[in-house]
């Protein structure tokens, strides 16, 4: 259910790592990050470590987790200046965008780039994705794409 916070709760095990990689992001208010992932986003709590100022959250099988910059330890490898994450993009995979554009939008929270319809080549297809981006409260750039159809590509090598 989108924006379910409820995790697997203190005490009890996370569920298997998943095998793909998991982003931890440096934030600098972790309330207003879950409100955004969990909230708008349609991502859910899968454990956290208040005291530590962490949570992991989960939407479908993207992870990501989020950690409170000041609260623990930091690996910071440069001065961190808002928007972070710069040049660089994390792609969610969703069955559909358009719930997303209406919560974003029914928040008032602007988008980096409005909705597109854009093909990629993948070997010799085209897939055909609807997408859109927009930032977190720290500036992190998530692209979320809707899968339209593939196409077969004649000329692949070219």
């Amino acid at each position: 259910e989108p924006g379910n916070r409820g995790g697997v709760g203190r005490g009890m095990m996370p569920p298997p790592r998943p095998a793909a990689p998991v982003p931890e992001l440096a934030v600098r208010d972790l309330r207003r990050s879950l409100d955004f992932w969990c909230g708008l986003c349609g991502f859910a709590v899968v454990f956290d470590r208040p005291e530590q100022g962490f949570a992991c959250v989960q939407r479908g099988t993207a992870r990501v987790m989020l950690d409170r910059l000041g609260r623990d330890r930091d690996w910071v490898t440069a001065p961190l200046e808002p928007p972070f994450g710069r040049g660089m993009n994390l792609e969610i995979a969703v069955a559909s965008v358009q719930p997303l554009l209406d919560r974003l939008a029914a928040a008032g929270w602007p988008l980096f780039l409005a909705p597109e319809a854009k093909s990629y080549r993948v070997g010799t297809r085209a897939v055909r994705v609807r997408q859109f981006l927009v930032q977190d409260p720290d500036g992190y750039l998530l692209r979320f794409s809707e899968r339209l159809d593939d196409v077969e590509v004649h000329d692949a090598g070219a």
